[in-house]
């Protein structure tokens, strides 16, 4: 079972995005809760702990942490994909 947490920064980040790749993004996040640890899509970062989830234009970066049988995916950035993205 996965459980998918949400940071402040990320779900402002997701409140400011167009209507239509909230949907997108949230959609590709279901997805990955139930499909954690073989999604598509997904890689795992090389400059920093964590992964990215691919969802078009926009990266959703998370770290993952395991509580007994409940995986927990935590959403720390949803950036769109440019220059900057995976800077901290």
């Amino acid at each position: 079972m996965n459980l998918i947490l949400w940071s402040a920064t990320a779900e402002k980040q997701l409140e400011k995005l167009p209507k239509k790749y909230i949907i997108q993004i949230l959609a590709g996040l279901d997805r990955l809760a139930s499909t954690w640890p073989r999604s598509r899509n997904v890689k795992e970062l090389t400059n920093r702990p964590g992964y990215r989830l691919r969802v078009g234009d926009y990266r959703v970066l998370f770290v993952t942490d395991r509580d007994g049988e409940l995986q927990i995916i935590k959403i720390t950035q949803v950036r769109k994909r440019d220059d900057h993205t995976y800077r901290q």
